[in-house]
């Protein structure tokens, strides 16, 4: 499972002294745990780790941009190697062009319509944002 290799690269950075990724990896491990032992009583898959890489992944960047505006360099660069860590462990999202081309083919090209069906067919594999935001400039 990729929560078994992110333990691995986990243990690997502690090893190899570098706080930012083992802080990464075990921000990661600890939403993974959460979400574990949410009572909900399904099992959790690759693709719940997948969403959790997802989401600290934006919230990382958002944390990076915020330093760097308010001039914190040293701390933007830290935030970036922990940007750098989970990126390992992120499937590669469909480009603009790859999710243009599969609203054109698409018969019912309605923002509903079109968030359902990436959703239903692309969900980790393209970016929610970038697919709205393409669908909105073909209407």
């Amino acid at each position: 499972m990729l929560i078994d290799e992110i333990r691995k690269a986990s243990m690997q950075a502690m090893k190899d002294h570098d706080q930012e990724a083992r802080a990464a990896y075990s921000m990661v491990i600890s939403r993974y745990q959460a979400l574990l032992t949410s009572g909900k009583g399904k099992e959790v898959t690759d693709k719940d780790v997948t969403a959790i890489l997802i989401k600290f992944s934006k919230e990382l960047e958002e944390e990076r941009q915020g330093y760097l505006n308010a001039g914190r360099n040293e701390t933007a660069e830290g935030i970036a190697k922990q940007t750098e860590a989970v990126a390992k462990f992120l499937p590669k999202l469909l480009s603009e062009e790859e999710i243009r081309s599969i609203i054109e083919k698409l018969e019912d090209k309605s923002i509903p319509s079109v968030m359902r069906f990436f959703k239903a067919n692309y969900d980790g594999k393209a970016d929610m944002g970038l697919v709205s935001k393409v669908a909105r400039s073909l209407q």
